[in-house]
């Protein structure tokens, strides 16, 4: 069983569990969902994004070679990096898209475990609310969707950031889109508020290995290119504090770019569907490790001294490989 977090807080609410983890609230602080550490002192997950299209455009192939990774890695957990269901998120709460895009198609054995899931640009062209909603974990007990939180897994700590309301054009230029801006009162406010947390958060963290998981880019070459937004306000965060990954979708292409400034490592999977978009920037390609414009997803290991990121298309091929190697104590 999972163990509540003991630092104090305001007005700590336990309302559920599942997958043996607690989920509790707190007025002043992310919510967190601890998880106690397993006997071997590993963590194993897989990244997907951009996926929700009812099996359509490779999504199906992309899931069926997931079941078969996460079997041999034994995966803890899946991330969604968001933009969950196309092309307009869910209606509502009785979407059949959400079983057809999603329960249906992650059949696996190994695909069983708990998604952690962001919201993207297109989920808040929808009901972005019903994403949300307990309701969907009564359909599919996987299903976790959250604006923004933490897993603490003691070993890893990963924080999803919701960053669509970063993005000033989501406001000013909608281009004849509907947004499900019902949670956002002010972004300004909102986004000032998510910034204090997210610092908050990255500066107590005792985890070995500091983890932020968005659906946009901050650094790709890809279609989206770079999110000035989250370069500005964002990412000096990220690198005053030590995170290891930021880990995001929304270019649909698998990426890896490492920051010239820190030890940061960008990595995009966004191609769970519909890729081969064919348009590649040329306007920012330094520290870019690997890029590939098909379908494919990721996966992520990790032990106390090491971590090892893959890179797969939609056959199971491994694209590209990077490890990681940190001291167990580090130098003072």
């Amino acid at each position: 069983m999972a163990v509540l977090n003991q630092r104090p807080m305001a007005s700590c609410l336990l309302f559920a569990y599942t997958f043996g983890l607690c989920f509790f609230y707190t007025s002043a602080e992310l919510q967190r969902f601890e998880h106690p550490t397993k006997v071997d002192k590993s963590l194993s997950f897989l990244v997907v994004g951009d996926w929700g299209r009812r099996g359509a455009f490779n999504q199906s192939q992309v899931a069926f070679q997931m079941g078969i990774i996460g079997e041999k890695l034994d995966i803890d957990f899946v991330v969604s990096t968001g933009d969950n269901f196309y092309d307009n998120g869910l209606t509502s709460e009785e979407d059949t898209a959400f079983e057809e895009s999603f329960t249906k198609i992650y059949t696996a054995k190994s695909l069983q475990k708990q998604w952690y899931s962001v919201l993207g640009n297109h989920d808040y062209r929808g009901n972005a609310e019903a994403q949300l909603s307990p309701v969907l974990r009564e359909i599919d007990s996987r299903w976790l969707c959250l604006r923004s939180f933490v897993a603490n897994y003691e070993l890893a700590e990963v924080l999803f950031v919701d960053t669509t309301p970063f993005v000033k054009a989501y406001f000013t230029d909608a281009e004849g889109h509907t947004y499900d801006w019902r949670g956002i009162k002010s972004r300004k406010a909102y986004i000032s508020n998510l910034l204090k947390e997210v610092e908050s958060t990255l500066k107590e963290s005792t985890a070995k290995w500091k983890i932020v998981v968005g659906h946009h880019t901050i650094r790709s070459v890809g279609h989206h290119g770079d999110t000035k937004e989250l370069t500005k306000w964002l990412l000096p965060i990220l690198q005053a504090n030590n995170v290891d990954f930021y880990m995001n979708g929304h270019d649909h292409c698998l990426e890896h770019i490492s920051d010239s400034d820190s030890p940061v490592q960008f990595l995009t999977s966004g191609a769970g569907s519909k890729a081969w978009r064919g348009d590649i920037k040329g306007l920012n390609r330094e520290g870019l490790n690997f890029f590939y414009d098909g379908q494919g997803f990721m996966s992520a290991q990790f032990t106390k001294t090491e971590a090892e990121i893959v890179f797969y298309d939609v056959f199971g091929k491994v694209l590209h490989r990077w490890n990681k190697v940190k001291q167990l104590h580090q130098s003072i």
